[in-house]
């Protein structure tokens, strides 16, 4: 099987700042219970899914010395589209000036795992070059009447470009989705409405399908959680990530973050964290990183890769 490795990355996240002493002033809260309960200082809000997909997607291209045009295939996973349709990724392959497939993915949180593991199987069966973009605006979606839900949520985007593997021991190891429904009702969002959530069951049930997923993948790999260099979990809620890293056996110090600033981005969260851990070398040549997400649906899913080309 041909392996795909990851040659490109790009970051963009809404251009205003609310802290949580904003939303103190506003909302029954303070700045210490919103870190104690989330881990989280502040978010990045503004902008529209094409307008942070697109920045993402240039420098991820630029990174990978690559031009739109040579894209075969862009994959964009939000769940916060622009408009009903047509879908974001038409229009930012219009945007870039590529001249390829393009589709959106929307299972939510999990979306960019899964268009990792989509990317990877489209890459083995020769396609040379994919475009993934995960991407959301939840903000437009969030009470912020609400003390529950608007200290979580912000604006952002993260681009990959996947390309196949030059040495068979780099690229994508395995990968895993899962989806389960019986769990739907605990985080919705209808139509006309706001982002409702059932907080603490949501907790519990993400703890549990982020650990399970994880296992999964290390075992289809021959791995072991001791082998895993860098974790880049999805970033809804520090208290989640040092539940399921405790349940796995990886020091938390492994797991790379930055809910602190950007909030849950849902969709542009695993590639906002993986782009600050590249960007502080945290991410090194040979590296085994850890992808694992979860969201509304129940969706979960990861992703095991060998850093490097």
């Amino acid at each position: 099987m041909t392996r795909a490795t990851i040659t490109g990355l790009g970051t963009a996240v809404g251009n205003k700042v609310i802290t949580n002493h904003d939303l103190a002033a506003v909302l029954d809260t303070s700045d210490e219970w919103i870190v104690e309960r989330t881990g989280i200082h502040e978010r990045r809000v503004g902008g529209s899914c094409l307008e942070l997909g697109g920045q993402a997607a240039r420098i991820a291209l630029k990174e990978a010395e690559m031009d739109a045009s040579d894209l075969d295939l862009i994959i964009c996973a939000t769940c916060t589209p622009d408009q009903v349709f047509p879908a974001v990724s038409n229009r930012l392959q219009e945007d870039l000036g590529a001249a390829c497939g393009a589709f959106d993915l929307n299972a939510a949180c999990s979306g960019f795992t899964y268009a990792i593991s989509l990317a990877q199987a489209q890459i083995s069966a020769g396609m040379e070059r994919v475009l993934v973009v995960g991407v959301d605006t939840l903000s437009r979606f969030t009470d912020w009447d609400d003390r529950s839900t608007a200290i979580l949520f912000g604006d952002g985007a993260g681009a990959v470009v996947m390309e196949p593997a030059r040495r068979d021991d780099r690229g994508v190891l395995s990968t895993y989705m899962g989806s389960e429904g019986r769990f739907a009702d605990l985080l919705t969002c209808d139509f006309g409405d706001y982002i409702r959530m059932d907080g603490k069951e949501v907790f519990r049930q993400a703890v549990r399908v982020m650990v399970s997923a994880s296992r999964r993948v290390l075992a289809d790999a021959g791995l072991e959680p001791s082998d895993v260099t860098v974790v880049i979990p999805h970033q809804a809620n520090l208290r989640i990530i040092e539940s399921a890293m405790k349940r796995l056996g990886i020091p938390l110090g492994k797991a790379a973050t930055v809910i602190e600033v950007t909030g849950n981005t849902s969709s542009a969260s695993i590639p906002l964290a993986m782009g600050a851990a590249v960007s502080k070398s945290g991410i090194a040549d040979g590296d085994v990183v850890l992808l694992v997400g979860f969201g509304a649906g129940m969706s979960v899913a990861a992703a095991l890769l060998r850093w490097g080309r």
